[in-house]
């Protein structure tokens, strides 16, 4: 099911559920039913029921079908080449993730050509709109030099404009017996190359693995890219206990990523700052890695604002699929249905600080996901069956036709 090319005006009937997230009613998701849709050129011109529709250039029956805002992919790592299906052969027999196999992407992505790395990106930007996806960020931190980091950024940014810089992944091989000097080129000559091509700044803030950065190095990074006008998020509090959702919390993060582990002072300074600071869960990891998931009903029930993403990556998630996302996030993280829809739209939005997606709403972008099913419920229910696809012109995602 694909809508006409943008253009003039379609008037889209017949939607079995409208999920439009507008906060009202179970978990904000805002349903109608017996609901039209007018869209003209790309954005949404009127909401109301099927009945009172106005005129329009087309008409589009989904006979029964449901609606709802494009998932919305917080967190993502689609700038790599290379294959680490071994490595996860390997953590399924007891082998503990520590981080030190993205050393393998880095050497295969500053192999690769920059044909090569666009080919690759415009394939799984692709393939994440075949399943709803309207708008996805994405990082850099697969090259690790000044000019890998920057053309991956470059790159990135024909895709999405939500482009995060992630020089401080981890420190590559070649630097390993020279961190501070690694740290340098970080917030100095290599976020100044970057800076022109991202919109945000992401540290792997993790001193559970020997090849991320510490509490100390993380404030660093972040404080320079908040010099360089850049937005700031984290990887925090993934493999163990540590510093990363207190930090994101400090320096006031759009998104700590990850939050695996918990304390109860880190829960009480997410609850502190919901307004601000998103905890962004990537249940696919845990999938992938064999970790436990985070307690995203504890979470909510203190109040804590949570998204869902993907964190579509070659080492712990090769997932693009933010409908896999939601049913891990039902099935395992204590979601309801209507929870993980919203996390994983207007939840993630607000982790870009975005208030013009995720969401159907009058005079927004017409980034809209229909559901070869009759409610969003069927996204948890029939796990693994694409039954979402992304069908309208989008602010983040360029259109698959």
């Amino acid at each position: 099911m694909s809508l006409p090319d943008p253009g003039g005006t379609v008037v889209i009937t017949g939607i079995g559920e409208l999920v439009t997230c507008d906060g009202s009613g179970d978990a904000g998701l805002g349903l109608r039913t017996g609901a039209a849709v007018v869209v003209e050129d790309g954005r949404i011109a009127w909401i109301g029921d099927s009945a009172a529709a106005p005129d329009a250039d087309r008409r589009v029956d989904l006979e029964g079908r449901a609606v709802s805002p494009g998932f919305v992919d917080s967190h993502s790592h689609l700038v790599f080449d290379g294959d680490r299906s071994a490595e996860f052969a390997a953590r399924m027999t007891g082998e503990r993730y520590d981080g030190g196999g993205i050393g393998v992407s880095v050497a295969a992505t500053r192999a690769a050509s920059d044909d090569r790395l666009r080919e690759l990106v415009g394939q799984r930007v692709r393939e994440m709109r075949d399943q709803g996806t309207t708008t996805v960020e994405i990082k850099s931190g697969y090259g690790l030099t000044v000019e890998d980091e920057a053309r991956s950024l470059s790159i990135a940014s024909e895709f999405t404009t939500e482009t995060t810089f992630l020089g401080a992944h981890v420190v590559p091989p070649e630097a390993r017996g020279e961190r501070a000097a690694y740290l340098d080129l970080v917030t100095g000559p290599m976020l100044e190359a970057c800076a022109p091509y991202a919109k945000w700044a992401d540290v792997f803030c993790e001193p559970n693995s020997p090849h991320a950065f510490t509490e100390d190095e993380s404030r660093a990074v972040l404080a320079a890219a908040r010099e360089a006008g850049l937005g700031l998020r984290v990887h925090g509090n993934q493999l163990g206990h540590g510093p990363g959702v207190q930090l994101a919390v400090e320096l006031g993060a759009a998104s700590v990523d990850h939050c695996t582990y918990l304390s109860d002072a880190d829960i009480d300074a997410l609850v502190g700052s919901a307004a601000t600071t998103v905890a962004t869960l990537l249940p696919g990891v845990e999938f992938s890695t064999r970790s436990p998931y985070p307690d995203a009903r504890k979470l909510l029930d203190a109040g804590v604002s949570i998204a869902l993403a993907t964190d579509c990556n070659p080492g712990t998630c090769y997932s693009s699929s933010m409908p896999f996302v939601i049913a891990l996030a039902v099935r395992e993280m204590g979601m309801t249905p209507g929870e993980a829809v919203w996390a994983a739209t207007a939840g993630s939005a607000k982790a870009l600080r975005r208030n013009d997606i995720g969401r159907v709403a009058v005079g927004g972008p017409a980034d809209l996901a229909v559901l070869d099913a009759p409610s969003h419920l069927h996204l948890a229910y029939r796990a693994g069956v694409p039954i979402a696809r992304a069908v309208s012109e989008t602010r983040g995602v360029p259109s698959s036709s």
